[in-house]
């Protein structure tokens, strides 16, 4: 007879068949060759069952206490119940009581990663989307800038936000922070760049203007034919930089002016495709939670991301526009699901 072997799956299903009919524990030993020590220690543990948990009682809070929290919790908006409580002065409070206390006065939310939309932003939404409606979106270059860091994307903090409150809208980088800054356009079903802006460069004006003169023009643009330049439509979006008077000046003596180059309504993310590009990259550079060490390293992982990216998929995203304008109108110049 085998000694101290381990119990399979199956084994114990065979001596669960074998209690039922009544055999005793030495017997479903021999039947099954087994150590008798090992099957009676499977039939007392099962007949045991798990223990029964008991309920610690709370930590009582006063009603002053109760006050405090609240307060704290609506000035201190996706804070964790440790830093709301310690700002209260409440201490030897179990998490799982402190928990249980705000969940009866606010609840767990992420960052909000829009802005909310006023009036005048949804009519101008709006008028954009009736302005292009009849544009052939196929000449039209979607320019945008995306930043990676070392760890992944930012704005995935979770935190308790009382009952009727907003969650604050992140302040969203474009530079700096241990990160790489990344331009890159598509046009029908062509993948422009991606282009590395300098490690600490800050793209004012002056700076995004002469990268563009390095990268966009040098490289691509000006290998087009006058038939192409002439039809293309160039769209960036309203930051700083890209909306000055000095930038609007510079691309109108490059031939991007008046018609060739698109005016964009204000918030509005969620209507330039190449964003579905920046999601599908960062999905690849840091699937399985992927980190990395360095920004070389990291800007690597963009290039090696972009190259996987095909025709089929960018041209997927930039026949989406007929649709994107419809759904504005639709929703009365509102977010549109991208």
């Amino acid at each position: 007879m085998g000694q101290k072997k381990d119990l399979t799956g199956s084994g114990k299903s065979k001596i669960v068949r074998y209690l039922a009919e009544g055999c005793s524990s030495l017997k479903i030993a021999k039947l099954l060759k087994h150590d008798h020590r090992t099957i009676k220690r499977f039939i007392q543990n099962s007949q045991q069952g798990r223990k029964k948990r008991v309920e610690k009682p709370r930590r009582k809070i006063t009603a002053h206490e109760l006050r405090k929290v609240k307060r704290a919790a609506a000035k201190m908006p996706l804070a964790t119940s440790l830093a709301i409580f310690q700002s209260c002065n409440i201490t030897g409070v179990p998490k799982s009581t402190s928990c249980a206390i705000l969940r009866d006065m606010a609840k767990v939310r992420k960052a909000e990663r829009r802005p909310p939309l006023n009036k005048t932003h949804k009519l101008k939404r709006q008028d954009w989307a009736k302005k292009y409606l009849k544009t052939d979106f196929s000449k039209v270059l979607w320019t945008d800038e995306m930043r990676v860091s070392l760890d992944g994307p930012d704005g995935w903090a979770r935190g308790w936000i009382g009952k009727g409150q907003r969650a604050p809208v992140p302040l969203r980088r474009q530079q700096g922070g241990g990160g790489v800054l990344v331009w890159a356009g598509i046009i029908k079903d062509e993948l422009v760049g991606p282009f590395r802006v300098e490690d600490g460069v800050k793209l004012n004006s002056q700076s995004y203007c002469q990268f563009l003169e390095d990268t966009f023009f040098k490289q691509w643009y000006r290998k087009k034919s006058a038939s192409f330049k002439k039809n293309m439509i160039f769209m960036q979006d309203n930051a700083p930089s890209h909306a000055s008077k000095y930038s609007t000046v510079w691309l109108a003596r490059k031939g991007i002016k008046e018609e060739k180059l698109m005016t964009w309504p204000p918030c509005s993310p969620d209507l330039n495709p190449i964003e579905n590009l920046w999601s599908i990259i960062k999905c690849e550079i840091y699937k399985e939670g992927k980190q990395y060490t360095s920004l070389n390293s990291v800007w690597e992982a963009v290039v090696a991301a972009t190259r996987n990216v095909d025709g089929e998929q960018i041209k997927t995203l930039t026949e989406s526009m007929d649709g994107r304008l419809l759904s504005v109108l639709a929703k009365k110049g509102g977010y549109i699901g991208r």
